[in-house]
């Protein structure tokens, strides 16, 4: 396993991250016991690095794989709190749900624009009081936009950068590709941590998953790339492309073709809070149910966490 130091933070990541998202309730739903089981394989095979969130229900997975591991893992979080307060208690949620005295990277999570990071100043107030306090070790923001990684590049309180970044430029809200990697570049040249996301746009890069990971792994200015995965096939698979190998052909054909899809269940009431939170604006209310409208959905699962009728699902 290759580690790289992320930014000026002083934490020594692997470079492949281990997305929490895949594991947890908002997609693959694996028992706890399954998930904490792919997470150590993770750990023994180097991998030292998790990305995880308030939103994705995964912190009792994280703590059970934990559970008697002596090697220091790094967990970075993620949330949408833009209060001091509410930073506060998403801080303590994680510490103590994952059991642990501090986290190393605490993330403003999905932030938009200029204009939405001025709105959480709040929060990222009460985060840097939490570092001062030993809470945290680094301050971040995830990000789907060119300017937020523009803005946070410029920015001395803000120290990891997550932004979504894939060959296609897949669920991009604003500007183009080469726009992203130039205000990348810019960012890891401030020395700003760098962690990329979204890889596979969501899964729907998966006809082409090698081109696709090779090229996040190879783009110079990302220190590490998180990607998710529900097998140990699938994440051992990420492993040897990360190193530069070709996956044996058994690997290959247990790990292809199995498609995502958004489900959206008959009893949807059509209330709208899943169109207020797809990060791509794909989700309409036709007909008084939610509906899915043309190409691209990151299958972020974001949808489903929002809906109160537990109607949608990423299978």
């Amino acid at each position: 396993m290759e580690y790289k130091l992320l930014g000026n933070t002083g934490l020594k990541v692997s470079r492949l991250c281990f997305g929490a998202l895949t594991i947890g309730p908002l997609q693959a739903n694996l028992s706890i016991k399954q998930g904490a089981a792919l997470l150590r394989y993770a750990f023994e095979l180097g991998v030292n690095f998790i990305d995880t969130a308030k939103l994705y229900g995964t912190y009792p997975y994280i703590k059970e794989a934990l559970r008697g591991w002596d090697t220091p893992v790094i967990i970075a979080s993620k949330s949408y709190d833009y209060t001091w307060e509410g930073m506060r208690q998403s801080l303590e949620e994680a510490r103590l749900a994952l059991n642990r005295d501090y986290l190393d990277i605490f993330l403003l999570h999905e932030q938009e624009s200029e204009l939405t990071l001025e709105g959480h100043r709040p929060a990222l107030e009460y985060l840097w009081e939490a570092k001062v306090k030993g809470l945290i070790k680094a301050v971040g923001v995830s990000t789907h936009t060119v300017e937020v990684v523009k803005v946070a590049a410029a920015r001395p309180d803000i120290e990891v950068i997550h932004p979504l970044v894939n060959y296609q430029g897949l669920g991009l809200l604003d500007g183009a590709l080469p726009e992203l990697i130039e205000a990348i570049k810019t960012a890891y040249s401030a020395g700003k941590g760098i962690y990329g996301m979204k890889p596979l746009g969501g899964g729907n890069l998966i006809r082409d998953v090698d081109k696709a990971l090779q090229y996040a792994f190879n783009l110079p200015y990302l220190h590490s790339v998180a990607v998710g995965c529900k097998t140990p096939e699938e994440l051992v698979y990420n492993i040897c492309i990360m190193e530069g190998k070709e996956p044996p052909p058994s690997l290959k054909k247990k790990t292809r073709g199995i498609p995502r899809k958004l489900h959206i269940e008959e009893w949807c009431q059509g209330c709208g809070e899943c169109v207020k939170k797809c990060p791509s604006a794909l989700l309409k209310i036709q007909e008084g149910k939610a509906v899915l409208t043309g190409e691209g959905c990151l299958f972020c699962g974001y949808c489903g966490a929002a809906c109160p009728q537990f109607a949608i699902k990423v299978l």
